[in-house]
């Protein structure tokens, strides 16, 4: 089968962990561990998030004179070379020689006129108390929104809408190759009346990235790999329940966190919805067990009735 694996944050980076490369280094050790076993019968494609490393580049970025400092574009590009290697080399100890891994810079394209581009709402780079979110946004110019009980900087997230290196993925799988592409979203690019790429200051959710990929691909499964065991229905109250089985339609009826779990929801009915094949969430340790259908919850087209704990 061809898989498309994208990893959240807690492949990267553990929430409340220092932004170090040892701590990521060893996290995407434990996500190669778990991801190894299944390319021996599957194709896979593994995509990932950026939000704290792009978050960190732009805040060493602001430390500079403001015409020297990298747009968003650029930052997301420097992201997904680190972090596609990080993975690329650990995943790579796992595997045997003849099975190659190679990580691919995407562009993906996005519509100049988004919305989003007005209402920025995509949070980047670490957490931050409110008296100290307010005065970094004062003192950068930047827009804040609430996170759990901290604050985070937020930027315009536009929806993907075409990826430009779509040929090359396909190419590299048909090679039998391990493909990791359009880490954090991909870079966001969109094209001139003369035809030309520019990149624009923004952030894609990589949720809906990975399932673009997915779609673009063809794969018979999307798996997006996060740090609870499963998407639960009345999150953080006492009569939540976990759901395990569930239609897309279904699920666009619940409501969800913004900025966490709403736009892996999102992605996996889309995937869904235009495909017809099935998607899943949960934790990374139980990746195998998603797969079979017997962790976390599965988003799938013939279900009449959702399955919940």
């Amino acid at each position: 089968m061809r898989l498309v694996v994208a990893l959240g944050g807690n492949a990267l980076l553990l929430r409340g962990e220092a932004l170090t490369s040892e701590n990521q280094r060893r996290n995407i050790q434990i996500a190669a561990a778990a991801l190894a076993p299944l390319t021996g019968d599957h194709q896979i494609i593994i995509t990932h998030g950026n939000g704290p490393q792009v978050g960190l580049l732009a805040l060493q970025g602001a430390a500079y004179k403001s015409d020297e400092s990298y747009p968003l574009d650029i930052l997301d590009a420097e992201t997904e070379g680190m972090i596609g290697y990080l993975i690329e080399q650990e995943l790579g100890n796992y595997l045997p020689p003849e099975r190659l891994c190679a990580t691919l810079l995407t562009q993906i394209e996005v519509d100049p006129n988004d919305p989003a581009f007005d209402s920025p709402s995509k949070p980047i780079g670490p957490v931050y108390s409110k008296t100290t979110a307010e005065r970094l946004a004062n003192q950068h110019r930047w827009r804040i929104a609430k996170d759990g009980e901290y604050y985070r900087r937020v930027v315009p997230s536009p929806r993907p809408r075409r990826i430009v290196e779509i040929e090359v993925i396909k190419s590299l799988i048909i090679r039998n190759v391990v493909v990791i592409c359009a880490g954090g979203g991909g870079i966001p690019v969109v094209k001139d009346v003369d035809g030309h790429w520019r990149g624009v200051e923004a952030v894609i959710d990589k949720d809906l990235a990975g399932a673009l990929l997915a779609i673009e691909l063809g794969a018979d499964h999307f798996l997006m790999l996060t740090d609870v065991d499963a998407v639960y229905q009345n999150w953080g109250m006492p009569k939540a329940r976990a759901i395990r089985r569930i239609s897309p339609g279904a699920l666009r009826e619940m409501a969800f966190a913004e900025g966490s779990m709403a736009p892996k929801i999102l992605a996996a009915c889309e995937f869904v919805e235009k495909t017809g094949r099935i998607a899943g969430i949960g934790q990374l340790k139980d990746v195998v067990e998603i797969l079979d259908g017997t962790a976390g919850t599965t988003i799938a087209p013939d279900v009449d009735i959702g399955w919940w704990d």
